[in-house]
């Protein structure tokens, strides 16, 4: 791939909270992106119903055919999600369910970049753990390093605009942009 090609990137949200620290860092990701790349978020990981193989058999929701035709036509995805008991949120896990018994599986050989906040010390490392696990067997394409593991979020994000403001934090998110750029383009 061309070193200079422009880039699309999507997101997948693995918050549904109004005020998520999460949503925050998939807001200013537009902005700390590299030159050439785009970055789009997925429709809501809450609008997919909850996966059951007899819903399965009568087609596919609407909600989960596009995030999937979104991630097909997308060169790399990007997964921002928090920790809910030292695991991803039982959402999130959802919609990547439905979506990889999708036929063409979307998530086959695609390159993906991991990102998970928490109030805590461990800044969701558990979550983003369990993660790369599940690409593994969905033949997902994770960008090892650098990582991007946010503690104590809550103190990184303005409380007012509901803005990520930490510089540091900006600065590691936004190398690890410019890493994926250059890990996809290969």
């Amino acid at each position: 791939m061309a070193q200079d090609k422009p880039l699309h990137f999507v997101v997948m949200l693995g918050s549904l909270r109004k005020g998520s620290f999460n949503a925050a860092i998939v807001r200013a990701l537009s902005a700390l992106a590299p030159e050439g790349v785009t970055i789009e978020p997925l429709p809501s990981v809450g609008d997919f119903p909850l996966y059951n193989h007899d819903v399965q058999q009568g087609g596919f929701p609407p909600a989960v055919a596009a995030a999937a035709e979104a991630i097909r036509k997308a060169d790399g995805i990007i997964v921002v999600t928090p920790e809910y008991n030292h695991s991803i949120p039982g959402v999130l896990k959802n919609a990547i369910d439905w979506i990889s018994r999708l036929p063409d599986q979307p998530f086959a050989g695609k390159p993906v970049a991991l990102e998970t906040s928490s109030p805590s010390l461990f800044g969701g490392l558990r979550a983003q753990l369990h993660l790369r696990h599940m690409f593994v067997y969905l033949d997902g394409r994770v960008l090892n390093k650098p990582e991007v593991i946010i503690p104590q979020v809550n103190t990184k994000i303005d409380a007012a605009t509901g803005e990520l403001t930490d510089p540091a934090t900006r600065g590691f998110i936004a190398d690890q942009l410019k890493a994926f750029a250059a890990f996809v383009r290969g």
